[in-house]
């Protein structure tokens, strides 16, 4: 047929190994930093009520160990030897619980508002995403794999949210809790202090490494999850159970899937991994810093140097101890971003394409197009397709033709001729590569896409039915039909008295791909839906050729009803569904070598000629049989 999957328009095999070892290694995005804070400018006003709320937070959670060293020093064991001080304890004891009870109270709000707007800014970017990919051109779906752009859109943006919801207020909260700390570590003894902070220059040089390392694994695991959306996608599908059962290939899947999973396994299990080690040490150095500074204290409590005071030993191990929790979230944040780096990276590589077909900045409304509405102009037209080999021919050269308003313009000829091609490009799913395709007298270039695709109808040989009810598959050409409007429709497809037939009628779930409805009934729904629409242009692919003779000739007649006082554009393999088109193209190597009616070309004994006589062989055949 010439189109995208094989023919002279073919694409070429893609190397998927070289692609996944691309894939893998996170593409670089410039200003991927910034590009990630702007998902955030939406909600700037309850990021700043979350920065004072966890300010607030951090710096309320460091005054009790200070209040720890008043109440040894100062009430249980006064440093001038006096008896212990119980009203000053029970004021400070008081204060300590209500200190506890504001933390909460703030620790409540402050996760409610980070819980809401992670999950804004996470629900934002996959609607961003999935709009983007709506307004991607054809070819882009024709060459990558539905699996791994479900894979983009859920496992990398799901990937990313834990660091959207969390990655800000812990950097800010364990940030100033770990400056309070050191602060209040400084106040109670410098000298400890110092002691206590020795391996913070190492143990951060160490985490980058680390960090690294996460982020390489990160997107082979990425790369691994979306081959499984994939294998998913393909197998666990009506289309892909029928293949594998008819080969009864059921084991082979089963053990591509098992082999990809064990690989996801062991990424899976090298991720959890990296960086165990690191944390582990770092959890084992600060743990015996207490050990540390009760040597130290005894060595200055029994020297000659400034006395310390049980208070402040006590006080500091206490908010060295506060130091663990946040230090080691912050160096957790600081693996995640650089893990999220490469998920971020692989979600705005998606979202920086560019599709191949866009509206001008001029450009007008079909309405505002100079000729008669309806009718379509093919100028000296040659395509090939984006991907396909340097060395391969175009799929069309020189392709030129008129369908004026109301006329019904059929092409046929061997499959790669690049008939199916002629339909892409009049509705602009693809751009021509050198002369023009014209729609209502304007170059397509210079119409509203929008504006001509609701001015055309397709139905495809390949049928596509949503798992809903017939009359949502119908509603979907315009949801704003009445009943009255679809079962009209209806009728004039010729499927109405058998949709009536059905036990719950119009509101029948057809199942997946229409998959519990026979072929000539999934193509007479298609075509009511053609109807609902009702357009001036009507293009056919081939919309019976995958039916029996009886379905054939239903179908046909639905056809014929959707036709009358449009322009159609068909395309057949059996002749003798357009013997009465008002002209026919027969297409060869990508040109157009014969036009005329039916009678016409039959008399011209050319290739029409012969494919005529080849099916009229080929039906004296079945006839015998």
């Amino acid at each position: 047929m010439g189109g995208p999957g094989g023919g002279r328009g073919g694409f070429r095999a893609v190397d998927e190994e070289a692609q996944r070892r691309r894939n893998a290694s996170a593409p670089e995005v410039p200003d991927l930093g910034r590009r990630v804070a702007a998902l955030f400018r939406p909600y700037r006003r309850r990021l700043a009520v979350t920065a004072v709320l966890v300010v607030a937070g951090a710096a309320v959670g460091v005054i009790p160990p200070l209040l720890v060293q008043r109440i040894f020093d100062d009430a249980l064991f006064p440093v001038d030897g006096s008896s212990p001080r119980l009203g000053l304890l029970g004021v400070l004891v008081l204060s300590m619980i209500a200190l506890f009870v504001l933390g909460a109270g703030l620790g409540i709000a402050q996760t409610w508002l980070t819980s809401t707007v992670g999950n804004r800014v996470t629900g934002d970017l996959r609607v961003r995403m999935f709009e983007h990919l709506q307004a991607m051109d054809l070819g882009f779906f024709t060459r990558t794999k539905t699996g791994v752009i479900q894979s983009r859109l859920q496992n990398d943006v799901g990937g990313v949210s834990g660091v959207l919801t969390n990655t800000v207020t812990s950097i800010l909260g364990n940030t100033v809790t770990v400056i309070s700390a050191l602060v209040a570590m400084v106040l109670i003894d410098w000298r400890l202090t110092l002691i206590a902070v020795v391996m913070m220059p190492i143990l951060v040089l160490v985490q980058r490494r680390v960090g690294q390392v996460r982020a390489r694994i990160a997107g082979q695991t990425q790369e691994s999850l979306s081959e499984l959306s994939a294998i998913t996608q393909e197998t666990l599908s009506v289309s892909g159970i029928l293949l594998s059962k008819s080969f009864n290939r059921q084991r082979a899947e089963s053990e591509r899937y098992a082999a990809e999973n064990r690989t996801q396994i062991g990424l899976q299990v090298r991720q959890a991994m990296s960086g165990q080690g690191f944390f582990a040490v770092v959890q084992i150095i600060m743990s015996s810093v207490p050990a540390v500074i009760y040597l130290v204290a005894g060595l200055f409590i029994s020297g000659d140097g400034p006395a310390i005071t049980a208070g402040a030993v006590v006080a500091f191990t206490t908010v060295q101890a506060r130091l663990l929790m946040p230090l080691m979230g912050l160096m957790r944040v600081a693996l995640d971003v650089q893990t999220s780096r490469a998920l971020f990276a692989r979600i705005f590589e998606y979202l920086d394409l560019r599709p191949a077909i866009t509206d001008r900045p001029d450009a007008i409304d079909v309405t505002a197009a100079p000729g008669p509405l309806g009718r379509i102009e093919f100028r000296d037209v040659s395509f090939r397709y984006p991907d396909a080999g340097p060395q391969s021919p175009a799929t069309l050269d020189g392709v030129s033709f008129v369908a004026e308003p109301g006329q019904h313009v059929a092409f046929v000829g061997p499959s790669g001729a690049g008939k199916t091609t002629i339909l892409y490009l009049a509705p602009r799913l693809y751009e021509p590569a050198a002369g023009t395709v014209l729609f209502a007298g304007a170059d397509v270039r210079t119409l509203t896409h929008a504006s001509i695709i609701d001015r055309i109808g397709i139905v495809s040989q390949e049928t596509y039915l949503f798992h809903a009810s017939i009359r949502d598959n119908l509603r979907y050409a315009r949801p704003e039909a009445t009943d009255a409007e679809i079962e009209a429709a209806c009728v004039a497809a010729n499927i109405h008295h058998v949709i009536a037939g059905f036990e719950d009628g119009y509101d029948t779930i057809v199942g997946e791909r229409g998959y519990r409805l026979s072929g000539g009934e999934k193509q007479r729904i298609a075509i009511a839906r053609v109807l609902l629409k009702d357009p001036p242009v009507l293009l056919l692919d081939e919309a019976t050729s995958a039916l029996d003779t009886v379905s054939e000739r239903v179908v046909q007649e639905a056809i014929d009803e959707a036709a009358r006082g449009r322009t159609t554009l068909s395309i057949a393999h059996r002749l003798s569904t357009v013997v009465a088109a008002d002209v026919i193209h027969v297409v060869s190597g990508g040109r157009i070598v014969e036009s005329g009616t039916h009678a016409e070309l039959l008399a011209l004994g050319g290739l029409y000629a012969e494919l005529a006589a080849q099916q009229i062989a080929a039906g004296r055949i079945e006839g015998a049989v």
